[in-house]
């Protein structure tokens, strides 16, 4: 596979987020701008602003309603740009930074500062959940057939909350990891451990199998699923993604560049892989 890149922001914006919308183009957040941005299909590029400096747009992805959704960690809201371009955004509560569309077509969120996960409906009804944790920090979120897994970063360990509130939290055999990405897929969720440099993996039973990285120090961040078993995971330390195969393994590594600052991680159904650079780029990993 081959990488080609985008630009699609100044270097220090800072691209953070990426999603691909129903319509094939592929959204970004510019986390330190309090702007999104679009790539269509013939590679044009178009800003959104949020007119709201210190906003700082962070996970984006493609919502229910035909709208991309993305939280905004710095004004503790939930921004939306509709298909006629149009923005706004709901106040949530403080520190928004993982999101997810939940089985029962609402919005769930995650809170970093006041460990709780939320969820919003799309015409804007808030309902807020206490996690169980203190200091806890959730990170990203997402979802199964019946519920949502989150990434405790400070809390070590992976939650999962059913529709109703209930949550069962799952303790992380590595201390100190610092979980921050997770996807369900293929019959499990994966994770990323940020500070032990490893990928982990856990079913529906809670049983935990952590996979170390040939570079401990390679900084696992973001994580998608694959239909085949495995992931994709963006390597903030290393400037690189690379593919795991269901058993763990690593089968494929792509060079983003030193000083890259890969985040966020977008996968398409025929296997296009995207990823934001926070140099100001948007890497497109192909065949």
């Amino acid at each position: 596979m081959r990488s080609t890149e985008i630009v699609v922001a100044e270097g220090n914006e800072g691209p953070y987020g990426v999603a691909v919308g129903g319509d094939g183009a592929v959204w970004t957040t510019l986390v330190h701008a309090g702007a999104v941005a679009r790539v269509s299909r013939d590679g044009s590029v178009a800003r959104f602003s949020l007119d709201a400096d210190g906003s700082r747009p962070s996970v984006i992805m493609p919502g229910p309603d035909g709208a991309v959704w993305f939280t905004r960690n710095g004004d503790d809201r939930i921004g939306r740009v509709g298909a006629d371009g149009v923005v706004s955004a709901f106040e949530v509560g403080s520190g928004p930074y993982g999101v997810c569309v939940g089985p029962d077509g609402a919005l769930w969120f995650t809170l970093m500062n006041v460990d709780r996960i939320g969820r919003l409906t799309v015409d804007g009804e808030v309902s807020l959940f206490e996690i169980g944790s203190s200091g806890g920090f959730p990170a990203m979120i997402t979802a199964d057939d019946g519920g949502v897994w989150f990434a405790l970063n400070q809390g070590n360990a992976i939650g999962r909350m059913s529709l109703d509130g209930v949550v069962v939290l799952h303790p992380l055999p590595t201390e100190g990891a610092g979980p921050v990405g997770i996807s369900a897929g293929g019959g499990g969720v994966w994770f990323t451990e940020l500070m032990a440099g490893q990928v982990g993996r856990i079913d529906g039973e809670g049983k935990i199998v952590e996979y170390p990285l040939p570079d401990r120090s390679s900084k696992p961040h973001a994580v998608v699923a694959t239909d085949d078993g495995g992931c994709w995971v963006t390597l903030w330390g290393s400037g690189s993604a690379i593919r795991l195969d269901a058993q763990g393994t690593v089968v494929e590594e792509i060079s983003l560049g030193e000083g890259s600052e890969p985040h966020g991680l977008a996968v398409t159904a025929d296997g296009e892989v995207w990823v934001a650079l926070e140099i100001g780029v948007l890497a497109h990993i192909h065949a």
